[in-house]
């Protein structure tokens, strides 16, 4: 499998928002997901893992409310095996965030 953008999103403020979703009869590995902040005022975000595109609940958070520093960029490191339809979903609390997961899809 070779690494390449899963998906790309600069959301709404205060909206929570599909990042990526697995297509149909594939899986995928996120290996890092990239978090910019592009204005000098720091910012928060969410980031959740929704499987089989599930509505919204709290269990579904890796990340709540984590702070990015003004004009900064935050890297995590996942390493998330999703399955066909599984949804990572971000939310910003500023429309100032750009979001971006990078990893691998392969065929079942």
């Amino acid at each position: 499998m070779a690494k390449k953008v899963l998906g790309q999103s600069n959301p709404s403020a205060t909206t929570l928002t599909t990042l990526y979703t697995v297509p149909s009869a594939k899986e995928a590995v996120v290996s890092t997901i990239s978090v910019a902040n592009l204005t000098a005022t720091a910012a928060t975000f969410r980031l959740a893992v929704r499987p089989a595109g599930a509505s919204i609940t709290n269990a579904h958070y890796i990340g709540y409310d984590i702070t990015v520093g003004a004009s900064d960029s935050t890297l995590i490191t996942v390493g998330l095996t999703l399955a066909a339809t599984d949804v990572i979903s971000v939310y910003a609390s500023t429309a100032n965030l750009v979001f971006q997961a990078f990893g691998d899809e392969a065929s079942v």
